[in-house]
């Protein structure tokens, strides 16, 4: 009984790893326009697509979750050519956040502070479905959120770890409710 038991759980797992790896999430489509996009910091491109999102007015503003304290707003835009006028009217450079659930935390203080009402939430393919999932436990309902994935090349390693660290998110929400 024991050992059937234990087979389910592991196809279970099997299966929801495969899934994992085989339906990534994919880029947005550009044609809904959010009152802002949120960027958390840790992946290439991220930062990149989030400032593209900004310059077409897909977004009136950008918050850039968990920047290092040492990084100065000055260091930001002269690393990712971001003119003056656009960090002092859009970018927003936020601090305290590091790890996914605190950069839910200080997207959602964020979204409060700025009335935000739907925002683009870009990060790394392999790190949506976790990053969406801390948001949503974390935002008022009526917040929408669109999901704009930067497609990666994933090591199988950064795969196994992400699918488990979604697993545990998950577990850590349903032991919330």
């Amino acid at each position: 009984m024991m050992r059937r038991l234990l087979s389910f759980v592991f196809l279970l797992w099997a299966i929801g790893f495969l899934w994992f790896v085989v339906a990534l999430p994919q880029p947005a489509t550009d044609a809904q326009l959010t009152d802002a996009v949120i960027v958390p910091t840790g992946g290439a491109g991220r930062i990149a697509r989030g400032l593209d999102v900004l310059d077409r007015g897909l977004a009136k503003k950008m918050l850039v979750s968990g920047v290092d304290p040492e990084v100065k707003p000055a260091e930001f835009a002269a690393e990712f050519g971001v003119r003056a006028e656009a960090m002092a009217c859009c970018i927003t450079l936020g601090f305290s956040a590091v790890d996914t659930r605190s950069n839910a935390a200080e997207t959602a203080k964020w979204v409060a502070q700025n009335e935000v009402q739907s925002l683009r939430l870009v990060t790394t393919d392999w790190h949506m479905r976790r990053a969406a999932s801390e948001l949503d436990r974390t935002l008022p309902d009526h917040v929408t959120v669109i999901r704009d994935a930067v497609p990666s090349n994933p090591q199988v390693g950064t795969l196994f770890l992400e699918y488990h660290k979604l697993l545990a998110s998950r577990a850590a929400g349903l032991a919330d409710l």
